[in-house]
């Protein structure tokens, strides 16, 4: 299995984004990616990303700063609506990084 590692950022840093974090990595397993997920509010993602490398970033919540990392609106990972587009979205930035 590929690598990978995904920061998953909602509102609070806890609810939406354990459940984001745990299907998004659940649905990128079975296509092949091993994810090393973490979870974080907005206010919270800059010291999550500081010294670490992550491939893209799932959000619940709209993420304002611009960290040189793909961001995925993950809302329906959430929702079950458009899970599909948002499983793509992901494997696409995976994908396009490390093939």
């Amino acid at each position: 299995m590929k690598k990978c590692n995904i920061l998953c950022v909602c509102g609070s840093g806890t609810v939406s984004s354990a459940m984001v974090a745990g299907k998004l990595k659940e649905k990128l397993a079975e296509n092949g990616w091993d994810a090393h997920m973490v979870e974080a509010s907005p206010n919270s993602a800059h010291s999550e990303i500081s010294g670490k490398e992550f491939d893209l970033i799932a959000c619940v919540s709209p993420v304002h700063q611009d960290f040189g990392i793909p961001k995925v609106k993950a809302m329906g990972m959430l929702t079950g609506l458009s899970e599909a587009k948002v499983l793509k979205d992901c494997i696409d930035i995976l994908e396009a990084k490390y093939n």
